[in-house]
């Protein structure tokens, strides 16, 4: 996961240069003589990487525009803090001085996704960088009878 600008700027100068390298690899390969299928074979795990950059890319792109997305379980609290703080262009050295803690503590912090941070801690992380959460909790079992039909005219609840 891409957490500050350098490390954005830094993926963004790889895949430029991972698309250079896989079109040089199948021209090479290409011109070996390999079948189409021996090339894609050849050619499948830096394609692969090349994709997962590219996705890491995308995913801090939406974080820095403020969608920050939806969590479906609470062990993924941490992606959510992350990109509340990217998306308030907040650095961690910041984030660290309104926490009063060490930049390493904020960055080891994020590098570990917030694992096994207690609710008080996440609320502080929230109150600083001047965010909001809201949780939604649904049933498992969405197949439950509601009753929000209007009532008949006389007809009691």
């Amino acid at each position: 996961m891409i957490r500050t600008n350098s490390e954005y700027s830094g993926a963004l100068r790889r895949l430029l240069q991972d698309r250079d390298v896989i079109a040089a690899q199948r021209a090479q390969l290409e011109g070996l003589g390999l079948s189409p299928e021996e090339v894609a074979c050849a050619l499948e795990p830096a394609i692969s990487f090349h994709q997962q950059l590219k996705e890491e890319v995308e995913t801090y792109e939406s974080m820095k525009r403020g969608d920050t997305g939806v969590i479906e379980n609470l062990n993924h609290i941490g992606r959510i803090l992350i990109g509340l703080r990217i998306a308030a262009d907040m650095s961690q050295a910041e984030l660290a001085r309104r926490l009063e803690v060490s930049e390493s503590v904020i960055s080891r912090d994020e590098r570990n996704e917030y694992q096994g941070i207690s609710v008080e801690r996440a609320q502080r992380i929230v109150d600083a960088l001047r965010g909001r959460l809201r949780l939604q909790v649904e049933p498992e079992d969405r197949a439950v009878e509601r009753f929000d039909a209007p009532v008949a005219a006389g007809a009691r609840r």
